[in-house]
C-alpha cells in the first residue's frame, strides 16, 4: 500500500482550538459589521449589472443551445474525464501507479505543495477541478455564432470564475491551510481575519488585498535612488536630469517619457536592477519625465495636455538644460503611445527634434490589443464614464483591479490564500511595491485614450485621429525606430505591437524579449535572466509569427544590443553635464516630489 501522508499532521490542543474559534467567529462579526456600514455610507447603491455580463452569458447560452449537438460531445467528454479520474484514483487507494489524467500548467504556482500531489484525496480535488476548468473554458471558446468583443469578454470572465473556484482558494480544500490551521491551532484563521480588517480599512470598506509591505520601501531611500535633480515643472510632471558617472556622455540626450498608468520608477527599482543608471553607466545624458498624481486639481487635462505638457514642454526644457536642439527618446507603454502621437503631430509640423526613438511595449495598431479589449467595450466605457464623472478621475484602484485581473492567480488569489488563509504577511519585493503604487488617471484624457485607441483604433489609420489641430499619420515618422516587445506580454502582446513595423515610414528594427510586460524590459544584464530574439532581416514579415520563424534566440538580456543601435545615433562624446549647470536650475533632488503622491499606504 502506497503510505498515506497525512500521518504527520499533529493535532492541536483542543482548549486552543475552541479558544482562536471563538476569536474567529468575534472578527467574523466585526468584520460584518464594518462592511455592512461602509456599504450604507456609500452615495448611492452600485448598479446590479454595470458590465452587462449577464447579457453577455445569456447570449452565449443562446447560442450553446442552438448547438445541442455540440454540447452533447463537450458533456461526453467531461464524463469520459471524469471515468478516467475516478479509474485513477482507485487504482492510487490500490498502491497501484497511475499516470494523471490532467496536470496543472508548468507555470501554475497554485499546486505546488506536496500533497497536492501525494494526497490521493487533494490530487483527486486538483484533477477534479482542472478538468471542470478545461471543460468550462473549451465549452465556452467553442461556442460559435458570437460576436469576437462579445466572446472574448464571455471568455475572459469564465476564466475569473474558474481561477476563483479553485480548491487552493478555500481552507477546507487546500492541505497547505489545513496543515497551517490544524498545527496553529486557527491561528492563522485569527491572523488571517485581522489582515482581511486592515484591507477593508485601507481600501475605506473596499477590498484592498495588500501584496507587500509599504513600509519596507520608501521612494528615494531604497528604491529610485539613483542621483539626480528635478530641472522643471509643470502642473503635470517634473523632469528630472540624472547625474553623469562618465567623464564624457553621448551629444543626443536620451529622453524618456514613462507611462502614467504607473510610476516612473519601474525603470530605477534598485541600483543593481535600475535601467536609468545602466544607461548613465553607458554614457548618456538621461531625462526622465516623472508624471504628477491627478487629482481634482488636473481634471481637465486632456490626451493633448499630455503632448504639450509632457513630451513637448519636456523637448524645450531639455534644450534649455543642455542646450542642444537634437534628442533620442524613450515611450514606455501608454508613453509610447503618445510619443508615436507626438511624433506624427510634430512630422506635421516639420519639427525634427528626436531624431531616434525606442518604444518599449508601446501599441499604436489596437487591432489585437489583447484582453484589455475585453473593458473597452460600450457598457463598460458607460461605466467607467459615471465612475469618472463622481470626481473627474478614474481611482487608481480600479486601474489596479483591471490589471491584476489579467494575472488573477499570481496577483489577487496567491495573496488571498497568504494572507487571510495562511495568516502571513506578503514577502517585501520590490517589484511588487512599485506595483500597487496606484496612480488614477484624467477623466477626459482616459475616455479620450480608450474610445480612440482601444475601441476605434483611430491612431493606425492615417488621417483618422487629430490632435491640436494637425491629423496624424504614423507613416510621415521617418526617423529610425527601435521596438520592444515582449513573448509574454498579456497588457501589450507581441503581436499587437509588431504592427507598428509596417505603420511608421523610417526603418524599424525590432526586438523580441522574453517574459512580460515588466520583467522583459527591466532585465539588467548582470542577471543573466531570460532571452530575446533578433531577426536581421531587411524587411519585416506580415505577421510578428514570420518574423520568430526567422530569428535567433539569444541568451540574456537585450539592452546590450540596443545600446549598439543607439549609440550610433546619439552623435560624438561630449563632456559630461551636471544637473543644474545649465540654463534650468535645480528645484529639488531626485526622484522628486511628484512621484511620492501615493493614494493607499
Amino acid at each position: 500500500m502506497a503510505k498515506q501522508p497525512d500521518s504527520d499532521i499533529k493535532l492541536p490542543d483542543p482548549a486552543v482550538w475552541a479558544q482562536n474559534w471563538a476569536k474567529i467567529a468575534e472578527r467574523s462579526q466585526k468584520l460584518l459589521s464594518e462592511f455592512a456600514a461602509h456599504q450604507q455610507n456609500e452615495a448611492s447603491p452600485p448598479h446590479p449589472d454595470p458590465l452587462n455580463l449577464g447579457g453577455a452569458f445569456l447570449a452565449m447560452t443562446a447560442q450553446l443551445m442552438a448547438d445541442p449537438k455540440r454540447l452533447a460531445e463537450l458533456q461526453t467528454k467531461l464524463w469520459q474525464d471524469y471515468a478516467a479520474l475516478w479509474a485513477n484514483t482507485a487504482d492510487r487507494f490500490l498502491g497501484k501507479t497511475a499516470e494523471p489524467v490532467v496536470q496543472p500548467d508548468k507555470s501554475d504556482k497554485r499546486f505546488r505543495h506536496p500533497d497536492w500531489q501525494e494526497n490521493h484525496v487533494f490530487d483527486f480535488l486538483k484533477q477534479s477541478y482542472l478538468l471542470t476548468a478545461r471543460w468550462m473554458q473549451d465549452t465556452v471558446r467553442q461556442t460559435g455564432g458570437l460576436d469576437p468583443k462579445l466572446a472574448k469578454k464571455v471568455d475572459f470572465y469564465t476564466r475569473q470564475f474558474v481561477d476563483a473556484m479553485s480548491p487552493s482558494n478555500f481552507p477546507l480544500t487546500n492541505p497547505e491551510v489545513l496543515r497551517a490551521t490544524l498545527d496553529s491551532g486557527g491561528e492563522n484563521l485569527v491572523k488571517g481575519l485581522e489582515n482581511l480588517l486592515e484591507d477593508l480599512d485601507r481600501g475605506k470598506g473596499k477590498l484592498n488585498v495588500k501584496m507587500v509591505d509599504a513600509k519596507a520601501f520608501e521612494v528615494g531611500r531604497n528604491i529610485a535612488v539613483t542621483p539626480g535633480k528635478v530641472v522643471y515643472q509643470n502642473d503635470l510632471m517634473q523632469l528630472i536630469q540624472y547625474t553623469p558617472v562618465t567623464e564624457q556622455v553621448y551629444k543626443r540626450p536620451l529622453y524618456i517619457v514613462p507611462p502614467w498608468i504607473n510610476k516612473f520608477y519601474i525603470l530605477d527599482l534598485k541600483p543593481e536592477n535600475s535601467f536609468i543608471r545602466w544607461m548613465l553607466e553607458k554614457g548618456y545624458t538621461v531625462f526622465v519625465v516623472s508624471w504628477n498624481q491627478p487629482d481634482e486639481t488636473l481634471i481637465d487635462k486632456t490626451f493633448e495636455s499630455y503632448m504639450r505638457e509632457g513630451i513637448l514642454d519636456g523637448l524645450d526644457a531639455v534644450k534649455k538644460a543642455t542646450g542642444e536642439d537634437e534628442v533620442t527618446a524613450i515611450g514606455y507603454c501608454i508613453g509610447g503611445t503618445l510619443m508615436a502621437s507626438t511624433l506624427a503631430w510634430m512630422a506635421a509640423k516639420g519639427d525634427d527634434r528626436i531624431k531616434a526613438v525606442t518604444f518599449f511595449a508601446a501599441q499604436v495598431d489596437f487591432s489585437e490589443a489583447g484582453e484589455l479589449s475585453v473593458f473597452t467595450d460600450d457598457d463598460t466605457l458607460k461605466y467607467l464614464d459615471s465612475k469618472m464623472s463622481e470626481k473627474g478621475y478614474l481611482d487608481g484602484g480600479e486601474m489596479a483591479t483591471t490589471f491584476n485581473m489579467l494575472r488573477a492567480n499570481d496577483l489577487i488569489w496567491s495573496f488571498v490564500v497568504n494572507n487571510y488563509l495562511l495568516g502571513k504577511e506578503p514577502f517585501p519585493f520590490d517589484l511588487l511595491y512599485w506595483n500597487a503604487d496606484c496612480t488614477r488617471m484624467p477623466a477626459k484624457m482616459h475616455t479620450f485614450y480608450l474610445r480612440n485607441m482601444y475601441q476605434q483604433n483611430l491612431l493606425s489609420q492615417p488621417g483618422k485621429l487629430e490632435l491640436a489641430g494637425e491629423k496624424l499619420d504614423l507613416g510621415r515618422i521617418k526617423i529610425p525606430v527601435y521596438l520592444q516587445a515582449s513573448r509574454e506580454d498579456h497588457i501589450a502582446p507581441c503581436r499587437s505591437v509588431y504592427k507598428a513595423t509596417h505603420l511608421y515610414g523610417g526603418p524599424v528594427r525590432f526586438m523580441l524579449a522574453g517574459s512580460g510586460h515588466i520583467a522583459g524590459v527591466i532585465n539588467h544584464p548582470h542577471a543573466k535572466k531570460y532571452q530575446h530574439w533578433l531577426n536581421d532581416t531587411k524587411t519585416n514579415p506580415a505577421s510578428v509569427e514570420d518574423w520568430i520563424a526567422g530569428a535567433t534566440e539569444h541568451p540574456g538580456s537585450w539592452w546590450n544590443d540596443w545600446d549598439k543601435w543607439l549609440s550610433k545615433k546619439s552623435g560624438p562624446k561630449v563632456p559630461a553635464r551636471q544637473p543644474g549647470a545649465g540654463k534650468l536650475k535645480a528645484i529639488e533632488d531626485a526622484p522628486g516630489s511628484y512621484v511620492k503622491k501615493r493614494i493607499v499606504d
